[in-house]
Protein backbone atom coordinates (compact mmCIF):
# COMPACT_ATOMS: atom_id res chain seq x y z
CA UNK A 1 0.00 0.00 0.00
CA UNK A 2 1.31 3.54 -0.86
CA UNK A 3 2.45 5.70 1.68
CA UNK A 4 0.81 8.98 3.16
CA UNK A 5 2.04 11.94 4.17
CA UNK A 6 0.84 14.05 6.83
CA UNK A 7 0.91 17.80 7.75
CA UNK A 8 0.96 18.54 11.29
CA UNK A 9 -0.39 22.58 12.54
CA UNK A 10 0.86 22.60 16.11
CA UNK A 11 -1.28 25.21 18.35
CA UNK A 12 -1.80 27.73 15.53
CA UNK A 13 -4.01 29.86 17.95
CA UNK A 14 -4.13 33.70 18.70
CA UNK A 15 -3.05 33.24 21.99
CA UNK A 16 0.49 32.92 20.89
CA UNK A 17 0.30 35.74 18.47
CA UNK A 18 0.47 39.56 19.01
CA UNK A 19 -3.27 39.36 18.67
CA UNK A 20 -3.96 38.58 22.16
CA UNK A 21 -1.13 40.60 24.12
CA UNK A 22 -2.15 39.75 27.06
CA UNK A 23 -1.55 35.88 26.39
CA UNK A 24 1.89 34.44 25.07
CA UNK A 25 2.44 36.75 22.15
CA UNK A 26 5.19 35.02 19.46
CA UNK A 27 6.80 37.54 17.62
CA UNK A 28 4.81 37.37 14.27
CA UNK A 29 3.21 34.69 15.33
CA UNK A 30 0.10 35.32 13.39
CA UNK A 31 2.47 35.37 10.09
CA UNK A 32 2.17 31.54 9.80
CA UNK A 33 -0.97 31.29 8.35
CA UNK A 34 -0.01 30.87 4.46
CA UNK A 35 3.14 28.34 5.33
CA UNK A 36 0.65 26.14 7.01
CA UNK A 37 -1.64 26.44 4.11
CA UNK A 38 0.75 25.42 1.34
CA UNK A 39 2.07 22.38 3.27
CA UNK A 40 -0.89 21.33 3.99
CA UNK A 41 -1.88 21.16 0.55
CA UNK A 42 0.90 18.60 0.38
CA UNK A 43 -0.64 16.21 2.38
CA UNK A 44 -2.88 12.76 2.36
CA UNK A 45 -3.96 13.60 5.92
CA UNK A 46 -3.82 17.08 8.17
CA UNK A 47 -3.53 17.15 11.70
CA UNK A 48 -4.30 19.88 14.15
CA UNK A 49 -3.41 20.76 17.94
CA UNK A 50 -4.80 23.29 20.38
CA UNK A 51 -3.90 24.28 23.89
CA UNK A 52 -7.48 24.09 25.56
CA UNK A 53 -6.73 25.49 29.20
CA UNK A 54 -8.99 26.24 32.50
CA UNK A 55 -8.87 28.62 35.46
CA UNK A 56 -7.57 26.76 37.91
CA UNK A 57 -4.41 25.54 35.69
CA UNK A 58 -1.70 25.08 38.21
CA UNK A 59 0.70 26.57 35.71
CA UNK A 60 -0.70 30.17 36.12
CA UNK A 61 0.64 33.30 37.10
CA UNK A 62 -0.30 36.75 36.15
CA UNK A 63 2.54 38.58 35.74
CA UNK A 64 5.24 38.56 32.91
CA UNK A 65 7.90 38.43 34.87
CA UNK A 66 6.68 35.34 37.06
CA UNK A 67 6.71 33.36 33.78
CA UNK A 68 9.27 30.36 32.83
CA UNK A 69 9.91 29.61 36.55
CA UNK A 70 10.19 25.94 37.70
CA UNK A 71 7.54 24.11 39.20
CA UNK A 72 7.42 20.17 40.19
CA UNK A 73 4.17 19.10 39.60
CA UNK A 74 4.42 16.02 37.43
CA UNK A 75 2.70 16.89 34.40
CA UNK A 76 3.08 20.79 34.63
CA UNK A 77 6.83 21.87 34.93
CA UNK A 78 6.54 25.34 34.37
CA UNK A 79 4.77 28.75 34.96
CA UNK A 80 2.94 30.50 32.09
CA UNK A 81 0.20 33.49 32.02
CA UNK A 82 -3.10 32.37 31.15
CA UNK A 83 -3.81 31.56 27.85
CA UNK A 84 -5.96 29.45 25.28
CA UNK A 85 -9.10 29.34 27.56
CA UNK A 86 -11.65 27.89 25.26
CA UNK A 87 -14.56 30.60 24.73
CA UNK A 88 -12.09 33.49 24.21
CA UNK A 89 -10.38 34.76 21.09
CA UNK A 90 -7.02 33.42 22.88
CA UNK A 91 -8.19 29.84 21.88
CA UNK A 92 -9.13 30.13 18.51
CA UNK A 93 -7.29 29.15 15.73
CA UNK A 94 -5.71 31.42 13.27
CA UNK A 95 -7.99 33.17 10.78
CA UNK A 96 -7.77 31.43 7.39
CA UNK A 97 -6.84 27.66 9.19
CA UNK A 98 -9.49 25.17 8.41
CA UNK A 99 -11.81 24.90 11.54
CA UNK A 100 -11.21 22.36 13.97
CA UNK A 101 -13.87 19.55 12.65
CA UNK A 102 -12.56 19.83 9.38
CA UNK A 103 -8.82 18.09 10.49
CA UNK A 104 -8.58 14.76 9.75
CA UNK A 105 -7.56 14.36 13.35
CA UNK A 106 -7.71 17.01 15.98
CA UNK A 107 -6.42 17.16 19.37
CA UNK A 108 -6.81 19.59 22.63
CA UNK A 109 -4.09 19.37 25.05
CA UNK A 110 -4.02 21.37 28.75
CA UNK A 111 -7.82 20.59 29.39
CA UNK A 112 -7.31 18.98 32.77
CA UNK A 113 -5.73 22.05 35.28
CA UNK A 114 -2.78 19.58 36.77
CA UNK A 115 -1.38 18.93 33.08
CA UNK A 116 0.32 21.34 30.99
CA UNK A 117 1.80 19.02 28.23
CA UNK A 118 3.95 20.48 25.02
CA UNK A 119 4.13 17.88 22.12
CA UNK A 120 0.76 17.26 20.04
CA UNK A 121 1.18 12.89 20.75
CA UNK A 122 1.15 12.91 24.78
CA UNK A 123 -0.98 14.28 27.43
CA UNK A 124 1.28 14.17 29.98
CA UNK A 125 5.16 15.16 29.99
CA UNK A 126 6.59 11.09 30.78
CA UNK A 127 4.98 10.66 27.35
CA UNK A 128 2.94 7.52 29.12
CA UNK A 129 -0.67 8.39 27.83
CA UNK A 130 -1.14 8.93 23.70
CA UNK A 131 -3.58 11.67 22.69
CA UNK A 132 -3.29 9.16 19.13
CA UNK A 133 -1.78 10.96 17.38
CA UNK A 134 0.93 8.58 16.11
CA UNK A 135 -1.31 5.50 15.89
CA UNK A 136 -3.89 7.22 13.76
CA UNK A 137 -0.76 8.30 11.60
CA UNK A 138 0.42 4.31 11.72
CA UNK A 139 -3.37 3.28 10.96
CA UNK A 140 -3.53 5.29 7.76
CA UNK A 141 -0.20 4.33 6.47
CA UNK A 142 1.61 7.53 6.85
CA UNK A 143 5.52 7.79 6.71
CA UNK A 144 5.96 11.64 6.42
CA UNK A 145 5.25 14.26 8.59
CA UNK A 146 5.77 17.84 8.23
CA UNK A 147 5.74 20.24 11.25
CA UNK A 148 4.77 23.41 11.89
CA UNK A 149 2.91 26.27 13.90
CA UNK A 150 3.82 27.52 17.59
CA UNK A 151 5.93 27.87 19.25
CA UNK A 152 9.11 26.61 17.47
CA UNK A 153 10.82 26.30 20.76
CA UNK A 154 8.24 24.73 23.00
CA UNK A 155 5.25 22.98 21.51
CA UNK A 156 6.66 22.31 17.81
CA UNK A 157 9.99 21.20 18.60
CA UNK A 158 7.86 18.67 21.31
CA UNK A 159 5.62 17.49 18.43
CA UNK A 160 8.41 17.15 16.04
CA UNK A 161 11.12 14.95 18.20
CA UNK A 162 7.83 12.65 19.27
CA UNK A 163 7.21 11.77 15.93
CA UNK A 164 10.57 11.19 15.48
CA UNK A 165 11.07 9.12 18.16
CA UNK A 166 8.10 6.77 17.80
CA UNK A 167 10.62 5.18 15.13
CA UNK A 168 7.36 5.49 12.77
CA UNK A 169 7.77 8.60 10.42
CA UNK A 170 10.56 10.95 8.30
CA UNK A 171 9.86 14.25 9.82
CA UNK A 172 10.23 17.53 8.35
CA UNK A 173 10.31 20.77 10.07
CA UNK A 174 8.59 23.70 7.83
CA UNK A 175 10.90 26.69 9.41
CA UNK A 176 8.53 29.51 7.69
CA UNK A 177 5.61 27.58 9.42
CA UNK A 178 6.47 28.48 12.36
CA UNK A 179 7.63 31.30 14.72
CA UNK A 180 9.57 30.97 18.33
CA UNK A 181 9.57 32.82 21.28
CA UNK A 182 13.37 33.14 22.30
CA UNK A 183 16.32 32.70 19.63
CA UNK A 184 18.40 31.11 21.61
CA UNK A 185 16.20 28.60 22.31
CA UNK A 186 14.85 28.38 18.50
CA UNK A 187 19.00 27.60 17.92
CA UNK A 188 18.89 25.06 20.39
CA UNK A 189 15.42 23.24 19.51
CA UNK A 190 16.64 23.18 15.92
CA UNK A 191 20.07 21.76 16.84
CA UNK A 192 18.67 19.00 18.80
CA UNK A 193 16.29 18.27 16.02
CA UNK A 194 18.84 17.86 13.79
CA UNK A 195 20.85 15.17 15.67
CA UNK A 196 17.32 13.28 16.11
CA UNK A 197 17.50 12.53 12.79
CA UNK A 198 14.59 15.81 11.73
CA UNK A 199 14.73 17.51 8.47
CA UNK A 200 14.71 21.25 8.58
CA UNK A 201 13.60 22.95 5.70
CA UNK A 202 13.05 26.42 5.26
CA UNK A 203 9.47 27.23 4.01
CA UNK A 204 6.88 25.02 1.55
CA UNK A 205 8.90 25.20 -1.79
CA UNK A 206 11.68 23.12 0.14
CA UNK A 207 9.14 20.81 1.56
CA UNK A 208 7.76 20.16 -1.87
CA UNK A 209 11.44 19.46 -3.28
CA UNK A 210 12.20 17.57 -0.65
CA UNK A 211 8.75 15.22 -1.06
CA UNK A 212 9.95 15.38 -4.35
CA UNK A 213 12.95 13.60 -4.23
CA UNK A 214 11.44 11.11 -1.57
CA UNK A 215 9.23 9.84 -3.95
CA UNK A 216 11.50 9.75 -6.67
CA UNK A 217 13.99 7.81 -4.90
Amino acid sequence: MKSKIASINVDPQKGFTPICPDELPVNEGDKIVPELVAQNALADFIIGSSDAHCEQALFRVEKDEDQFKPLEYADTDCTFKMHCRPGTIGFELLDGLPAATEYDFFVWKGVAPELHPYGACYHDLAEKLSTGVIEYLVFNNVDTVIVGGLATDFCVATTAIQLQNSRHFNVALNLAACRGINPDGVKEQIEIMKTKGITILENSHEVKTWLANRSAG
